[in-house]
Parts: structure tokens; C-alpha cells; sequence
């Protein structure tokens, strides 16, 4: 008896259901869920644009487009950004090159009304149909998507390799311009045809080359705004509409018994004031404060030193007499957290213990005996090369 998998991950399409099912089906189970490959999801394909038209296109000042070259021998990648012109083509090996073009849409009406094709989706969801000429051999490396993206092959073949293992590794390699995978092993590989389009949603390892000749893929690709994006937009939108008078007021306000701590109350002040703070953690909102009231209004920061004391000439100098004296442009604030206490120093933070870090934000001459000092030197030594920390020799008296 023949099993019927739930979820296959390749179908046909048809020219009643493109997509080779429905599009409730595919929304509910393969939309940003699984990968899935459509032979002859546009029927009789022929590309709406040719390859010697995108090279133009590469070649204009406003196009987005990357030449991408691939030396195997070397395993080194090239990336060439545009505007191109006719000499970056002239150069180009015969093999393991490809061309990419962004927003080819907005600069074709033929490749736009592929857009249409697409509806299903929210108008809105949809960024751009990027373009992809490669000779035999071109890609761009195994690599992770942040976004769901349709491949529709266009021009020639194109081989595609996917790893649907929720726990393939995606690191990237620090050598390459490009963000490739350090490790890519492929669950599923194939051949794709002209109308053949594979569907990908956002985190699916892949790796495409063109295969035995000249190879052209459409990529349309949806936009996926990251939390970052969308936090730092709403803030700022928020921030235009409130009014200047609307301040951090702490009129409940008691005697400070830890200075420069930034206590329970604090948090609870802020979660009144900033209409979105009450959602955060505790421990990222008291990142947050440290790093900005500690930055907020300081007209000058102090400056590294130009060449950073080692550990034992730091010790040398304390031991000898030298006083450490705060930088008068250094503003400090600290918090506790459950695994000990961070200080915050003009923006930034380091590791410390409640004691040093309200001695630090007490005294501006620091007096700090023996024992303080080796169990803290590796802090002391940080905030001394960052500049935060003085050194003033002693001298003596004749």
C-alpha cells in the first residue's frame, strides 16, 4: 500500500493550480512553514527579459547589480558592485560568474506583470523581482535567506540544493564578502527547468548553480521587516508625536542610599513614561537606561588612550603611588542583575560587583585599598584604557 506523505515537497502544477494545490493548502502548510518545489508552475515559460537587457540594465547608475566571480581553484569570490559597464563584463571568465540585478521590476513592465501571479499575498508582502544570469557554474554560495522567496526558473537549468534540517548549522564565514554558510550538507537536490519555480520560506539553507549553459532565475522576494527595523521605526514615530514637556518625573523620589544605582523604582518610572517600556524585560530595560542616561547630554566623551596600558604596568603605577582620578566627562550609573551588577560608563557597560561600582560612582579620587584592587584590576584596567579612569602620578615633596 502506497503512503501518502501530508506534506510532499515536490508537486505539478497546472494551469487551474499553478502553485499544484490550493492556495488556502498552501498557505496553511508550506507559507513560511516548509519548502516546496512546483515543476511547471508557469506552463510554456519564456522569459521576459533577455540576458543582453539586464546586462544594460547592470550598467545603469541607479540599478542595483553585483558580478559575482567564483575562482574554484582559489576558492576566492569576487564581488563586483555597480554600476558596471561594458569592461566588468569584457573581464568575466567563461564559467562560475553571475549577475544580479535588484528591483528589476520597477525598471521592466514585462518582468512586473509577473507580480500579478503572486496576489494571493498582500501587495504590501511583495519587495522586488531580482534578476540572475550566470554561465555555467555561477552562484552565489550556500546561503540563508531572511525572507520567503519564489525561484522561478527562467533561461537554461539551474541545480538547486536545500537542507530542511531545523538544526543544520548557519554560520557564516568570515573570509567571503558574501554571507555563505561555513557547513552546508543538502537534504533535497534538483534539476529546475524554465517554469519550474521553488518556493522557500525564510531560514532554509540553499545553494543554487547554473548548470550546462546560460541560466537566468526570477526571485521574487517578500519584505520581512526585522524586530530591530521595525522597534526602531515605531519609536520614532512615537517620538514625533509626543510633546516636548512629557519628561522622566520622579515626584515619589526618596533619600538615595546607593548612589548612582538604578533601582526597582526607576524601572517602574520608566514603564509609566514609555508607552511600549511595561512589555520589555526588566533586565533589557535597565541595559537600555544605563547605556542612554549615561550618554544623554554629555557634550564630549573621553578619548582611549592611544596606547592601552598592560596589566602589570597598570600595577606597576598603582603600586609605586599613582592615584586613579574619573575623567569630569565620564557619567555613571549601575544596576543590579541576578548574576551580579554591571556598570554603566558614558554608554558603556562592564561586569563589576555593588561595591565598586557605587565606590566608582561616588568618589571622583578614587581610594582603593590592596585588596579592592587586585580582585578588580581587569575592570580598573578596562575603564583606565577606554579613558573613563585617570592616572595622576604622586609626587614627592623635596
Amino acid at each position: 500500500m502506497k503512503t501518502i506523505q501530508p506534506y510532499p515537497i515536490e508537486v505539478r502544477g497546472s494551469a487551474s493550480r499553478p502553485l499544484g494545490m490550493s492556495l488556502a493548502r498552501f498557505l496553511r502548510d508550506y507559507w513560511q512553514k516548509r519548502a516546496l518545489l512546483i515543476r511547471n508552475a508557469f506552463a510554456d515559460f519564456q522569459p521576459p527579459l533577455q540576458p543582453d537587457d539586464l546586462a544594460g540594465l547592470a550598467c545603469e547608475p541607479a540599478a542595483l547589480a553585483r558580478l559575482i566571480v567564483h575562482d574554484e581553484k582559489r576558492e576566492h569570490w569576487q564581488v563586483n558592485s555597480g554600476p558596471l559597464n561594458e569592461a566588468d563584463f569584457a573581464r568575466v571568465p567563461d564559467r562560475n560568474w553571475t549577475l544580479l540585478v535588484q528591483d528589476v521590476d520597477k525598471w521592466d513592465a514585462d518582468v512586473a506583470d509577473l507580480l500579478p501571479h503572486f496576489s494571493f499575498l498582500p501587495s504590501w508582502r511583495v519587495d522586488d523581482v531580482m534578476v540572475s544570469y550566470a554561465e555555467p557554474g555561477g552562484g552565489v554560495g550556500a546561503h540563508v535567506d531572511q525572507y520567503d522567496v519564489f525561484l522561478l526558473q527562467g533561461l537554461g537549468q539551474r541545480h538547486w540544493a536545500i537542507s530542511d534540517d531545523p538544526l543544520a548549522p548557519k554560520a557564516f564565514r568570515a573570509d567571503v564578502e558574501l554571507k555563505q554558510l561555513v557547513q552546508f550538507e543538502p537534504t533535497h537536490e534538483w534539476l529546475l527547468d524554465p517554469g519550474d519555480m521553488l518556493y522557500l520560506p525564510p531560514g532554509v539553507p540553499h545553494d543554487g548553480v547554473a548548470f550546462g549553459g546560460p541560466c537566468m532565475t526570477f526571485s521574487i522576494g517578500m519584505r520581512a521587516p526585522s524586530q530591530a527595523e521595525l522597534t526602531g521605526d515605531l519609536a520614532d514615530y512615537i517620538a514625533e508625536q509626543l510633546p516636548e514637556e512629557l519628561r522622566y518625573t520622579d515626584p515619589d523620589l526618596k533619600p538615595a542610599t546607593t548612589t548612582g544605582e538604578i533601582d526597582r523604582a526607576v524601572l517602574e518610572r520608566l514603564k509609566r513614561a514609555l508607552p511600549f517600556a511595561a512589555a520589555l524585560r526588566d533586565e533589557l530595560l535597565h541595559d537600555w537606561f544605563g547605556r542612554f542616561i549615561t550618554r544623554y547630554r554629555n557634550a564630549q566623551a573621553p578619548a582611549p588612550l592611544e596606547k592601552p596600558l598592560t596589566a602589570d604596568k597598570l600595577a606597576t603605577k598603582l603600586i609605586a603611588g599613582a592615584q586613579l582620578l574619573r575623567h569630569p566627562w565620564s557619567r555613571l550609573a549601575w544596576s543590579r542583575g541576578r548574576a551580579g551588577s554591571t556598570l554603566y560608563v558614558s554608554g558603556q557597560a562592564y561586569a563589576t560587583t555593588p561595591a565598586l561600582a557605587q565606590q566608582l560612582c561616588e568618589q571622583r579620587d578614587l581610594a582603593l585599598n590592596r585588596k579592592l584592587l587586585a580582585a578588580e584590576h581587569s575592570l580598573l584596567l578596562a575603564l583606565v584604557n577606554d579613558g573613563h579612569l585617570l592616572l595622576r602620578t604622586s609626587r614627592r615633596r623635596r
